[in-house]
């Protein structure tokens, strides 16, 4: 088992403290290790979880729900899924009761790729953890929110 104490070198005035550090190192661990597991599908994580919520939909989603929606809110939503557009991802549909309003559905590409990255073998990051502290790990986080 890791101990971030020694992971960083480091002492820290009290718990709370390393806790919060504890948490931005394990973050940024996690963020660094998605990058990499992404990269060969072409697609970043936040790209990833555009074409997530769009399957879960039951209908084109405007681009602000999209972003309401998203696990890492990002100020770049409409670049991300320019990108997704190029890529054939994603369907842009206008709306026809408001020109500013544009609604996105995920095209058969974009349900392939979704295939084909839950399909491939990937490494549980919380492997190291049982259901019941997985659920606790869940519960302090949703604590500290």
């Amino acid at each position: 088992m890791g101990d971030f104490s020694k992971d960083i070198n480091s002492t820290f005035p009290n718990n709370k403290v390393k806790a919060m550090l504890n948490i931005m190192f394990t973050a940024n661990w996690i963020s660094s290790y998605q990058n990499s597991f992404f990269k060969p599908f072409k697609v970043s994580s936040q790209q990833y979880n555009i074409l997530r919520i769009l399957r879960g939909a039951d209908q084109p989603l405007k681009v602000q729900t999209i972003k309401e929606r998203m696990v890492e809110r990002s100020p770049n939503t409409t670049r991300l899924m320019d990108k997704l557009f190029a890529k054939n991802l994603i369907y842009r549909i206008p709306c026809s009761e408001d020109r500013r309003v544009v609604n996105i559905k995920i095209t058969d590409d974009g349900l392939k790729l979704l295939e084909a990255i839950s399909e491939a073998q990937r490494t549980d990051v919380l492997k190291n953890l049982s259901e019941e502290e997985a659920s606790q790990l869940s519960d302090l986080l949703d604590k500290i929110r």
